[in-house]
């Protein structure tokens, strides 16, 4: 009997047998154009080609492009590089005029805001396991609309302020979420970057009085509805890898083998912590040979799912431009087993 995509993505992150690994791969807009000329494809296309299992839903929202064309203004007000590969935010509403009174926060209950979510959730079927995408969830919503050097500023010098704006965030994204759930999503998924490559980027205490109460709060609709939550956070965070599963993490990406040892985290949290990602973009995909990539991808596979489950293979990031096509072939021969 065939297993769905979506019920193999439970199985695996319920550590229970499924017949195959889960996998996923994400790329940039500017990586999906060439991946789209290279496979023949259109870019819609792309993600049944990749075999991937989560389907991640979004706001219906059009962004503002600003006059120039350089700055791209997201639902919550942040602005963004138009240029850039990645995210950088170019414009932080809140940097120049901190009063969060006076702010135009979104209205987390508009209608049609979830219609694109909706018609994405009815098309998928079992056909994959649909999870909102709350990207930017606390922490880096909170810079990106105060400023990054300014937010850590605030954390030095003034936690109420940090701690006021952290719970106007968490309020609308709390709505989001029962909206969300009403949807019948089969998960959370969280996206909040707390590390640097040596470590967080402040400290686990500051983090733990500030932003787990808040995160808490908003795995906890998903917990109690015996829901997994997701959660990507990059960077060296394996201080606070323990809070994260107390407070009811299902599965941590994108364990990027660079900063976060696999070994250990599989020794640590054997069948209370799954994982997502594991195949690194930031040396292997992009500069190493493909022996090199289907070694990489063993490697990520024996040591996160010995048991040949509790793993979503994939890469530790979207790919971007800079992976030669012949390694993505090769991660894809050896998510297959083909390798």
């Amino acid at each position: 009997m065939t297993v769905s995509r979506r019920e193999r993505v439970r199985r695996a992150l319920r550590h229970e047998p499924v017949d195959r690994l889960p996998t996923q791969v994400g790329w940039t807009a500017q990586m999906g154009d060439r991946l789209a000329l290279h496979f023949g494809l259109g870019v819609t296309e792309l993600p049944t080609r990749f075999d991937n299992h989560l389907v991640r839903v979004d706001l219906s929202h059009q962004p503002r492009l600003s006059p120039d064309g350089r700055t791209r203004t997201d639902w919550w007000g942040a602005g963004h590089d138009a240029a850039e590969e990645g995210y950088f935010i170019r414009e932080s509403p809140l940097a120049s005029a901190p009063d969060l009174d006076g702010y135009a926060w979104p209205d987390p209950g508009a209608a049609g805001l979830l219609d694109d979510a909706a018609r994405l959730r009815e098309r998928t079927g079992e056909d994959g396991f649909v999870v909102p995408n709350l990207g930017f969830a606390l922490f880096e919503r909170a810079w990106s609309l105060r400023g990054f050097e300014q937010l850590l500023f605030d954390l030095a010098a003034d936690q109420a302020y940090v701690a006021e704006l952290l719970d106007r965030i968490t309020e609308i994204q709390l709505v989001l979420i029962g909206r969300y759930l009403d949807l019948g999503v089969d998960g959370g998924y969280f996206g909040d970057d707390y590390g640097a490559q040596a470590g967080l980027l402040f400290s686990p205490a500051t983090w733990r009085s500030l932003v787990k109460p808040r995160l808490a709060r908003l795995f906890a609709p998903f917990v109690e509805r015996g829901l997994p939550v997701l959660m990507h956070s990059d960077g060296r965070i394996d201080e606070i890898v323990p809070d994260l599963v107390e407070i009811g993490l299902t599965a941590l990406n994108p364990v990027q083998p660079e900063v976060l040892d696999h070994a250990w985290l599989r020794a640590t949290f054997s069948g209370r912590l799954a994982f997502y990602g594991g195949v690194s973009t930031q040396t292997v995909l992009p500069y190493g040979s493909i022996a090199e990539v289907r070694h990489a991808v063993a490697a990520c596979r024996a040591s996160l799912a010995p048991g040949g489950t509790g793993l979503l293979l994939a890469p530790s990031h979207r790919l971007m431009a800079d992976i030669p096509m012949a390694n993505v072939e090769a991660m894809l021969a050896a998510f297959a087993g083909a390798a």
